[in-house]
């Protein structure tokens, strides 16, 4: 299984971007939100059952995508600091360990561009960060630092490329 690891910051277009590699490739979309959002109807975000909770989810889906061998899946990860990296590193040597390959893409935007879509309604929508003076806060502290993506060797623009830009040019490197 390739495992197409998309990251970046909040509002990077990381799920735009991916609902179009998955309708080029026809592979499944496993977005983060999808078990942020389910871990925040059980605990509060950052906290030790939400932590533990998120990983559990994130790593019985990729585990059960490699047990099955599916062809490809992708996976839109926002770095920041509740993420340890140890479940990173581990994660990425445990799908390449099981014949599998992960594939880094990072997408960024300037900062302008960022902030001008952090309150967009397809963010509303998802449940995504809103909030732009919290947003300028948790970049501030550094929240978005870590953990660090390993073998990111594309990286697209999101700002100056569209999203059907960004997917081909995703596509034609896998």
């Amino acid at each position: 299984m390739k495992l197409l690891f998309l990251h970046g910051p909040p509002a990077a277009g990381k799920l735009t971007v991916a609902c179009e590699v998955a309708a080029r490739t026809g592979w499944r979309l496993f977005h983060n939100h999808l078990t942020v959002n389910l871990a925040l109807a059980v605990y509060d975000f950052g906290t030790p059952g939400f932590i533990a909770l998120r990983e559990e989810v994130w790593l019985a889906v990729f585990r059960r995508a490699l047990a099955d061998h599916l062809p490809g899946l992708i996976f839109t990860f926002n770095p920041e600091n509740s993420v340890p990296q140890r479940f990173i590193d581990e994660l990425f040597a445990e799908v390449a360990a099981a014949g599998g390959e992960v594939i880094p893409v990072e997408l960024t935007a300037s900062e302008a561009e960022l902030e001008r879509r952090m309150g967009l309604d397809s963010r509303v929508q998802h449940g995504k960060l809103t909030d732009l003076a919290l947003y300028r806060q948790l970049r501030a502290a550094g929240t978005f630092l870590t953990p660090v993506i390993p073998g990111s060797r594309l990286r697209l623009d999101t700002g100056t490329l569209s999203p059907e830009e960004c997917a081909a040019r995703i596509v034609s490197h896998l």
